[in-house]
């Protein structure tokens, strides 16, 4: 697993080299989406509103959104509406209350169309207010009408304790005055007994509910619609993209340094080389329907490889090839061939090996083998010297590297060295300027110079 820290410039380095593949599965997602919404008809929602007047507590009022959607009330709802196959189990899913602030029960109803939609609201805004009155003695039960009666018999009681003051001879004698005293405060008892019951029974005043008017019709579709089924197809199959290219890089055993290139093949590395490309990328060859559709997403271009970075003049570069030509001459114990293998598909590291041909002429002589990276098998030992690997990093696992530096073990050839590949950017020619010094005098009297501490340090291959 790769220890690099996923940065905005990964995320960047994804959109610019993957935006074929991103924009092909976002709208292979988009059209899971649309799908998605054909499979599940549009539905409509809208709510009524029930006041409940009286001073109700909170716990109060998810009781009676509770019973807004019991199966009670969902029961008389169905038979009331009488639509074919939907009973009270079927409206369990289409039926929310909930408890609003000012004393407010909101019930809302979901159909496929508009009018259904209203027509569920209204009928269980109904439904419930006449279950709510029942249940709080607002019915036909004999017991609870005697709160009702007594109030009905204190009236009239506190009518005739009127009457009776009336007849009284007022003020003649002590005892019509007492008389009328006693009856206007037994009068003032009754009216205060009265008050008391009122407040002793709330559910008198409670049980007259009020819906407020009726449900809106819905002028548009609840959610999820048919464009944030797509939308969100398209986003979903995006981030998913983007998110699988993160974990791979992540997993990712591809070895990207030099010393685990050596370690892997088991053998020193000599130096790094530049090969000038605006493309880094490792392209696969191969023909048919799928290396088209490969070049067509963009897939063939690896995209977790770095930026190239800029290089110096094409005579900096020749020299990083002579200093490697240098070091094979010193680790030769004489004159003779040598074997360049190259893995199978790695652009790189053959235009690399072409041009230390090139560069190295005759001393020594070389010979460039691609090997399959898949099945590695190396050309048997004629009269090499041993074998040059050449290679890009960040290519190749440390098992792929081993199966090469057991093949060429197989075949009798000793790696004498690793050449590592990285790809740059030329910049653009100068009119004029001096050359280094090292790369004046080699090409001045065509000998290598000397090779100094550092010529290579400090360079990456990403």
């Amino acid at each position: 697993m790769s220890d690099d820290t996923i940065r905005l410039v990964t995320i960047g380095r994804i959109l610019r080299r993957r935006w074929r593949l991103l924009t092909v599965l976002a709208l292979l997602g988009a059209l899971v989406g649309y799908g998605a919404s054909l499979l599940f008809p549009p539905r409509y929602t809208t709510s009524a509103s029930v006041l409940l007047p009286g001073a109700w507590q909170e716990r109060e009022l998810l009781t009676q959104a509770e019973i807004a959607t019991s199966s009670v009330v969902l029961d008389r709802t169905a038979a009331a509406l009488g639509w074919a196959g939907v009973g009270g189990s079927e409206l369990r899913d289409r039926v929310s209350a909930t408890a609003a602030d000012g004393n407010i029960i909101k019930i809302s109803g979901t159909a496929e169309t508009p009018e259904h939609a209203q027509q569920l609201s209204d009928q269980a805004a109904r439904q419930f207010v006449t279950f709510a009155a029942r249940i709080a003695g607002d019915g036909t039960d004999p017991e609870a009408t005697q709160p009702e009666a007594l109030r009905q018999m204190v009236v009239q009681a506190s009518r005739r304790i009127t009457d009776l003051a009336d007849a009284a001879d007022p003020g003649k004698t002590v005892e019509s005055v007492q008389t009328r005293t006693e009856l206007a405060k037994l009068r003032t008892a009754l009216q205060e007994a009265v008050k008391k019951l009122d407040q002793a029974d709330p559910a008198v005043s409670k049980a007259n509910m009020v819906v407020m008017g009726p449900a809106a019709r819905p002028s548009g579709e609840a959610a999820p619609t048919r464009v944030q089924l797509v939308v969100a197809g398209a986003l979903t199959a995006f981030l998913l993209a983007v998110i699988g290219h993160l974990t791979a890089a992540r997993m990712s055993r591809r070895l990207r340094t030099e010393p685990e290139i050596a370690a892997a093949l088991g053998s020193a590395l000599l130096g790094t080389v530049d090969v000038p490309g605006e493309r880094p990328a490792h392209r696969p060859g191969g023909r048919g329907p799928r290396a088209l559709i490969r070049r067509l997403l963009g897939t063939d271009v690896r995209w977790d490889l770095p930026a190239p970075h800029a290089s110096g003049d094409e005579a900096s570069r020749q020299l990083r090839y002579r200093r490697v030509c240098a070091r094979l001459r010193d680790r030769l114990p004489a004159a003779g061939r040598l074997l360049v293998v190259v893995p199978d598909g790695d652009e790189m590291a053959r235009r690399a090996a072409g041009q230390l041909v090139a560069e190295a002429g005759s001393d020594p002589l070389l010979r460039v083998a691609e090997v399959p990276v898949s099945r590695p098998l190396v050309p048997d030992r004629d009269d090499e010297s041993g074998a040059l690997v050449v290679l890009s990093a960040g290519s190749w696992t440390a098992g792929e590297l081993a199966g090469i530096a057991g093949a060429c073990a197989d075949a009798g050839h000793e790696v004498v060295g690793i050449v590592v590949a990285g790809p740059v950017r030329v910049r653009p020619a100068r009119p004029s300027g001096r050359r280094p010094d090292g790369a004046t005098a080699a090409l001045a009297d065509g000998t290598t110079p000397a090779l100094t501490a550092g010529d290579d340090a400090g360079r990456g291959t990403g």
